[in-house]
């Protein structure tokens, strides 16, 4: 990878370059009623002369099936990808995007990689696909599991000295492994006899994903998850820390002592997205909330499940984001034109005395360097026994717990992971991204563009309605770039171990976002 450097000094960064009216998006971009057009959901320039194939499949698409977070019956339009190799995706009409996006959050590595692709092969080819887990086990769940315990517990070397996390239960995606940590805290609680233990902290602007139990431990008011309110179940919530300084975590530490200590009886865990909120806002905070949290969990008897779905394997730069410290935490801010970044070192080495321990951990997304769905939920002996000592069962069994396909690739990307330069590389694109996103706060409808490890936020004033979002997404694509706006939110998290990620790919990420934002402030 090429990435080129952008050295921060100090507290601040390099003067942000000016850049003319002349980026806006052109009178000849499609319009706003093109975007949303029923019958002009083909993303080609020329739906009419499309192979009949392309409308077939749109059209079914359009009618028949249901996507994320949109309407189920006028749904924003698609765009249809025939293939996806290295950083890019290729459109049906030959155009190709740079993935921004890394499939949320997950292709770390990019697209067809040869190992991971070999490794699926491997194992379709010459053992199973699959295999019940119930009373079987199999080569690829049990090497996954000690390369995930090696890797939690920060072991460098290939021995087995596991010294907190212990076991490993595997689900089908992220928000599972959330529900499994969850019901693990709960049986952990019955079984030591105190039943009334059901309750959970969390902090506003977390989300944890989009199962039941997940979703009640999302933010209530501002998340995505309010008209459910009346039939989740009914959790706690603290303030989330203003912003990345430790003295914006202040607030959320005063709240927490005061809930736990009020609390505490009926309080089964903390849970928590260490360092980063992801799909809540992007926002980032310090090392120091996470360590306070810690102990507090810890002197009134809670536990605490660190949900790393998002932030896992890299994406922050440290190999999970609990793991972040004084010396590794650089988060760089530029708000309104005024810029600051966190510079404490140029160490940025993980301290195993600082590492964050949680009492359950919850992994998903780049598990698998995003080729399938699988999620992992890690704990200790500790909680093990609690459940288990005098004779009792975990209550959960997925159909296709511990997928030997999904296992074997997600075994093949942690190894090209820890075998690959990860670190400098997420370092490389930190600095590219702080070079090449910076100057979209130069306009008015910016309110804050943010950078940490390998995500680049831009945060707007005012949120961006349904025919909003449409346009944008779509003179995204006019520009070669794969970005998925929501809410006051576009951002990028490019897939930082690909061989293929270069500076200018950054940068086009960079032209592009700037572009499409100046377009949308004069709409």
């Amino acid at each position: 990878m090429m990435i080129c450097a952008a050295y921060r000094t100090g507290r601040r960064i390099i003067p942000v370059l000016n850049r003319s009216s002349s980026s806006a998006v052109t009178s000849s971009s499609p319009s706003a009623d093109d975007a949303l057009d029923k019958n002009t959901i083909c993303a080609c320039d020329c739906p009419e002369s499309c192979p009949q194939q392309c409308h077939n499949l749109l059209n079914t698409d359009r009618k028949h099936v249901i996507h994320p977070y949109t309407s189920m019956t006028d749904p924003l339009p698609t765009f249809p990808i025939q293939s996806a190799k290295g950083i890019h995706l290729q459109l049906n009409d030959g155009r190709a995007l740079i993935d921004g996006m890394s499939s949320w959050w997950a292709a770390v590595h990019g697209y067809r990689n040869p190992v991971l692709d070999e490794a699926l092969k491997e194992q379709i080819e010459c053992s199973m696909s699959h295999v019940m887990f119930g009373g079987i086990t199999h080569k690829p769940a049990v090497s996954l599991t000690t390369k995930l315990l090696q890797l939690a517990n920060n072991i460098q070397d290939d021995t087995t000295d596991y010294k907190h996390f212990t076991k490993v239960f595997f689900s089908d995606s992220g928000s599972v492994s959330v529900e499994v940590a969850m019901k693990m805290a709960l049986q952990y609680w019955f079984t030591l006899g105190q039943p009334s233990k059901t309750k959970f902290v969390s902090l506003r602007n977390g989300y944890h994903g989009d199962t039941l139990g997940a979703m009640s431990i999302c933010d209530p008011v501002n998340g995505m998850h309010s008209m459910f309110s009346g039939v989740l179940a009914k959790q706690l919530f603290v303030s989330t820390p203003t912003g990345g300084m430790e003295e914006d975590g202040v607030q959320t530490i005063h709240e927490m002592k005061q809930l736990l200590e009020e609390q505490h009886e009926e309080v089964a865990a903390v849970v928590m997205e260490p360092i980063v909120q992801g799909a809540g806002g992007m926002r980032f905070y310090h090392p120091s909330v996470l360590r306070k949290v810690r102990e507090l969990c810890d002197e009134y008897d809670v536990l605490l499940i660190l949900d790393e779905i998002a932030t896992g394997f890299g994406r922050t730069g440290t190999m999970f984001a609990s793991w972040q410290n004084e010396s590794t935490y650089q988060p760089w801010y530029l708000t309104e034109g005024s810029s600051y970044s966190i510079i404490n070192s140029e160490d940025r080495k993980v301290s195993t005395n600082e590492i964050v321990n949680a009492d359950i951990l919850c992994l998903g997304k780049a598990l698998t360097g995003g080729y399938m769905t699988l999620g992992a939920t890690l704990t200790t002996d500790k909680v093990a026994s609690g459940i288990s000592d005098n004779g009792g069962v975990f209550m959960h069994g997925p159909t296709f717990m511990a997928n030997p396909l999904a296992c074997s690739v997600s075994l093949a990307s942690m190894n090209l992971l820890t075998s690959s330069n990860w670190e400098d590389r997420v370092r490389n694109v930190e600095n590219a991204l702080i070079e090449h996103i910076s100057p979209l706060s130069e306009l008015d409808s910016v309110r804050e563009v943010r950078v940490l490890g390998a995500i680049g936020v831009c945060e707007l004033k005012e949120g961006l309605d349904r025919d909003s979002m449409a346009r944008m997404q779509r003179a995204l694509v006019e520009e070669g770039v794969w970005l998925r706006p929501f809410g006051k939110l576009l951002y990028t998290m490019p897939p930082f171990n690909c061989d293929e990620l270069e500076d200018e790919h950054i940068k086009k990420i960079g032209d592009a976002m700037y572009k499409v934002v100046s377009s949308t402030s004069r709409a």
